[in-house]
């Protein structure tokens, strides 16, 4: 039986550190990196809050409002309603929504809304920290947006 040289078992293992080592310090498999962009679909609606159909639009010029509404703690929004169609979403707080119906809607921080159009109701802030809500109404030219109910 034929030995291996020295000269054999001192290149092989030089050859082969390349190899070995290569692999050990090949860098760990990369996570898939974040979405750049992220689309989430909050809500989308026939009907409002409450389970009414929403109105047609209207066909004279439209006009987009966007508000944001900060309801300190304990505070109550006087009784109104909305003459158009709208929705927003609860950004920090908790916010109670009753129609003069009775209808109850409890909303918290991230919960969408498309509000009642037409229906008279109010907020409360019934929690302990301002209610930020962001509120899109779709509406027109020259009309209002909210009305308040007289007393």
């Amino acid at each position: 039986m034929k030995h291996p040289s020295l000269r054999t078992l001192t290149v092989l293992p030089v050859f082969l550190l390349p190899v070995l080592f290569g692999c050990a310090s090949a860098p760990a498999q990369k996570e898939a990196p974040a979405q750049p962009i992220v689309a989430t679909k909050l809500v989308q609606s026939k009907t409002s809050w409450d389970g009414k159909l929403l109105p047609a639009y209207p066909t004279t010029q439209p006009e987009i409002t966007i508000l944001r509404i900060s309801i300190a703690p304990g505070a109550r929004l006087p009784l109104h309603h909305h003459p158009v169609i709208n929705a927003g979403v609860l950004l920090t707080g908790q916010l109670k929504i009753e129609t003069v119906s009775g209808a109850v809607l409890h909303l918290k921080a991230g919960d969408p809304i498309v509000e009642t159009v037409n229906m008279v109701h109010y907020g409360v802030n019934d929690g302990t920290v301002p209610a930020d809500i962001i509120v899109v109404y779709a509406g027109t030219v020259d009309h209002p947006i909210t009305v308040v109910e007289k007393p």
